[in-house]
C-alpha cells in the first residue's frame, strides 16, 4: 500500500477549508483555529468590467468578454439526457467568497481531467420573489478573466435539471 504525500494541493486545500468552517465541534470541545487561505490563491469574485458603449449610447460588448450559451442541439441533448453531464456542484446556502472559491477550484479541476460538460446549482434565491445572489453573480463571474480558459459556454439547465436556478457549463478543451 502506498502512503499518500501529506501536502495538499492549493484546491484541496481551499475545499477543506469551505469543509472545516461548516463542521460544529463536539459537545464539550472547543472548536479548533482555522487558517485563512492566502490572499494570493483565493481569486477574488469580481463583476465584469462595464462594456464601452458606441454612438448611440448601446452597450458594444467586447470579444473577449462574450461567453457564448449553448447551441439548441446540445442543450436538448443535455435536457433529455443524451449527452452527459460529467460533473455537477452545489453552492445552495453558501456565500458569495464561498462560492467562488469552491466553482473556481471545482471547474479548474473538471477542465484538467477533460470534463466537457458539467451542472452548476446556485438555487433560485430568496422565497419573497427576489433574485437569488448566487443565480446572479455565478454568469457574470463565468465571463471574467480568470474563468475564460476554463468555460467555452453556459445556459440555464433544463427543469429537471434545476431550471433557472441551474447552469449547464460546456467546458473548454485541455489543449495538448
Amino acid at each position: 500500500m502506498t502512503r499518500r504525500p501529506d501536502k495538499l494541493s492549493e484546491d484541496d486545500r481551499v475545499l477543506w477549508n469551505l469543509v472545516a468552517r461548516t463542521a460544529k465541534p463536539l459537545k464539550g470541545r472547543i472548536a479548533a483555529e482555522i487558517p485563512e487561505i492566502a490572499a494570493e490563491a483565493k481569486p477574488t469574485p469580481s463583476q465584469p468590467a462595464p462594456a464601452a458603449t458606441n454612438a448611440a449610447g448601446a452597450a458594444k460588448p467586447k470579444a473577449q468578454h462574450v461567453t457564448h450559451r449553448l447551441d439548441e442541439p446540445t442543450l436538448d441533448k443535455l435536457s433529455k439526457g443524451r449527452l452527459p453531464i460529467e460533473g455537477r456542484v452545489d453552492l445552495h446556502g453558501m456565500t458569495q467568497d464561498e462560492a467562488y472559491s469552491l466553482l473556481f477550484s471545482f471547474l479548474h479541476r473538471a477542465h484538467a481531467g477533460g470534463i466537457r460538460y458539467v451542472l452548476v446549482i446556485t438555487g433560485k434565491g430568496s422565497s419573497s420573489g427576489g433574485d437569488g445572489v448566487l443565480r446572479r453573480a455565478v454568469p457574470a463571474w463565468l465571463s471574467t478573466p480568470a474563468f475564460r480558459p476554463l468555460v467555452s459556454s453556459h445556459d440555464h439547465a433544463a427543469r429537471n435539471h434545476g431550471g433557472s436556478g441551474a447552469l449547464y457549463i460546456r467546458l473548454r478543451r485541455v489543449r495538448s
